[in-house]
């Protein structure tokens, strides 16, 4: 297998041609140095078998963002413990460098100011100077409205507005970093071609006029003087570049702002390689204020969607090139090398999801492949929190959390093979225990196959898919159209039951009209729909649902009791969402409160309790997306002991992240 095969890149042999590409984690210290969190997290994928592993935002200066920081020698004992744990497993660090795209001393100096004015504040009020009070309070509120104004400006001013005198600090921060990694033990720094220097290389954000602004030769004079500052404080560090484009949506628009346009940035990757730069990564171009455009979600762009322009570059430049972004299986970055359009594979998410990616293609072990989802990774990088994958139970906790051999085998059962309990028969047959696992109907994935069927949802039966392979190799026995009986429970050591939930329908007049139907029987093909449909409920369901029915070629209409629909959609979906139900004409009625529906079904009678009005909604059929209760089951006279997990497991109903996680949970403490 050639993703298997080693690798020379400038003066380091990678194992593998398995990458973990950049990705900003949250598991930094509150410094940016490297504490556990960070050490277990990058240690599991060298574990894993990962060749080459990158640091995504290190920050050479001590910035407000919430990244790694590497702007101080006293940060690099932290570092040379994370490089020196990686070598041990003969994976190679790297740490991506970039700058944010503010001015960081102004923004500090005006955090400092305002610190300052809350200071002198508190100790007028201490004597008892109440108007030196208020107007130091307003002063410090003002300069914090300021700091956090300039903090989040638009790139396109600073690269416009740093000096010269800005540009040669950057360089040189930048320049103290690759020395300090150098020191540390870190085997290559990759250049953050995005940010700041690919904002300088486009003509979309760069408008200056000095000799880095205008012509070709002015945008990337920066950015190869950046690489050149690398080689002479590092020499002895592989080099490898960042390299962004911009490319076209489906309907011609451009995707991306901070980088070259296709022809341009082929050029460029000659220039880098002129430079001394010893790989490439062919990327998205981003600052389109939506990181959905880097990091797309499932459904949205095709498989690798990059790769033509990566084709491109491999046939321009003699160096190794990376390929990133939705290469979701082994097979995959197996045809992308075999056909020579790039020499390393980046698994971001992928690796997220499953750390041994590398390892379990050397042993032709089933991989759990990442949805693309967005919902544990992207939102939490948007977010501010921790970066995980909602089918991984350990991102972030690796240190603590883990599969834990047991003692003595024992003989769990497993009600329900939904996600939840799929997971904890994974977990358990893992830990050596003996697994059955009894489900009702005639197919494992419960909900999931529900949840698979609107418009861009399809991917998300991989998750199911990686049971149905990992679990007869696990010896784990899957009854299907089978009820767990007692004497089934009773005989066991364990029983684990995860029977999900079942979807809710209003209390009001009218509910039980022919002309009424739930989304979970839309969804799953059971009634036919047409018409215009009025949707009760505007939850993730509710919008699912909507689409879909749109698909269907019906007019839509959503009722939600609160004051947005779609809340805790991923945000690189909802603009989607939003575009699809603005060119289909969806009617919002959000807090609107249903009282009742006609008996016939055509007409729903709300409230819209924030106007105090009465509203009439005229329609066709009536759609219940009002959530879900989870279901019981009758363990009277049950002796052995049970968990429950999933969705039935609480008051309320869990997403697919706390159903995996309680899964794995509850198996690995049997």
């Amino acid at each position: 297998m050639k993703l298997l095969d080693e690798i020379k890149v400038g003066n380091l042999t990678l194992k593998n041609r398995v990458m973990f590409p950049p990705l900003t984690t949250g598991y930094e210290e509150r410094d940016g140095s490297i504490g556990e969190r960070s050490f277990n997290f990058y240690t599991r994928l060298a574990k894993g078998g990962a060749a080459y592993v990158v640091i995504g935002d290190v920050a050479p200066v001590n910035t407000a963002s919430p990244t790694p920081k590497l702007c101080d020698d006293s940060q690099i004992p932290t570092f040379k413990k994370l490089a020196d744990s990686l070598h041990e497993y003969d994976c190679k660090l790297a740490l991506q460098i970039f700058h944010p795209e503010y001015d960081v001393p102004g923004v500090g100096r005006m955090i400092m100011a305002a610190r300052m004015a809350g200071v002198a504040a508190q100790k007028a009020k201490e004597a008892g100077d109440m108007a030196t009070f208020e107007a130091k309070m307003a002063e410090s509120k003002k300069v914090t409205a300021d700091a956090y104004a300039k903090l989040h400006h638009d790139m396109q001013h600073f690269v416009s507005e740093a000096t010269k005198e800005q540009l040669d600090d950057i360089k040189n921060s930048i320049a103290q970093c690759a020395r300090r990694a150098m020191e540390a033990g870190v085997d290559a720094i990759e250049v953050h071609g995005d940010r700041l220097l690919g904002s300088l290389c486009s003509t979309v954000l760069n408008h200056r006029t000095d000799e880095y602004g205008g012509s070709f030769e002015n945008r990337i004079r920066y950015a190869l003087e950046v690489v050149t500052a690398i080689k002479e404080a590092a020499p002895s560090l592989m080099v490898e570049y960042k390299l962004p484009f911009i490319t076209k949506n489906a309907d011609g628009s451009d995707r991306g702002k901070g980088g070259l346009y296709e022809e341009e940035g082929i050029m460029f990757a000659k220039k880098l390689e002129e430079a001394g730069v010893d790989m490439i990564q062919v990327a998205q171009a981003n600052h389109t204020g939506n990181m959905g455009d880097t990091i797309p979600p499932m459904g949205t762009v095709p498989y690798n969607w990059t790769l033509p322009i990566c084709k491109h570059v491999k046939e321009t430049v003699s160096i190794p090139v990376a390929t990133v972004g939705r290469v979701v299986s082994v097979e995959a970055g197996e045809e992308i090398l075999n056909n020579g359009e790039a020499d390393v594979i980046g698994y971001g998410r992928s690796l997220l999801c499953d750390p041994d990616i590398a390892l379990k293609a050397e042993r032709g072990e089933p991989i759990r492949e990442c949805l693309n989802c967005n919902k544990g990774c992207v939102d939490a990088i948007q977010g501010r929190k921790y970066i995980s994958c909602v089918l991984n139970a350990e991102n972030g906790d690796e240190g603590t959390i883990f599969i834990k051999p047991s003692e003595e085998s024992r003989h769990v059962v497993i009600v329900g093979a939904g996600i939840a309990g799929l997971e904890a028969a994974r977990v358990a047959a893992l830990r050596g225990h003996k697994v059955d696992v009894y489900e009702k109907e005639d197919r494992v994935g419960g909900q999931i196959h529900l949840a698979a069927v609107p418009p861009r949802k399809d991917e998300i039966k991989r998750s199911v898919e990686y049971y149905e392979k990992i679990l007869p190799r696990l010896n784990v026995n899957v009854h299907l159209n089978s009820e767990a009986t007692k004497d089934i429970m009773n005989d066991a050591d364990a029983v684990i039951v995860a029977v999900g939930a079942h979807d809710l329908q209003l209390p009001i007049p009218g509910a039980d009209s022919s002309n009424v139907v739930s989304s979970w029987d839309v969804l799953a093909g059971k009634v036919n729909v047409s018409g215009h449909c009025a949707v009760i409920g505007g939850g993730l369901v509710g919008t699912e649902t909507a689409e879909y029915l749109l698909e269907k070629g019906c007019k839509v209409s959503i009722v939600e009791m609160m004051d947005k629909i779609a809340n805790g959609e991923s945000g690189t979906i909802l603009p989607l969402i939003m575009a699809d139900f603005t060119k289909n004409g969806v009617t919002q009625y959000v807090n609107t409160k249903v009282n009742s529906i006609t008996d016939d079904g055509k007409k729903v009678l709300a409230t819209n309790t924030a106007e105090g009005k009465d509203v009439e909604i005229d329609c066709d059929m009536v759609v219940m997306a009002v959530g879900s209760k989870k279901n019981t089951l009758d363990v009277e006279g049950v002796t052995t002991p049970l968990t429950y997990v999933g969705d039935c497991s609480g008051d309320r109903t869990a997403d697919i992240a706390a159903a995996v996680r309680s899964g794995y949970n509850a198996a690995n403490e049997i």
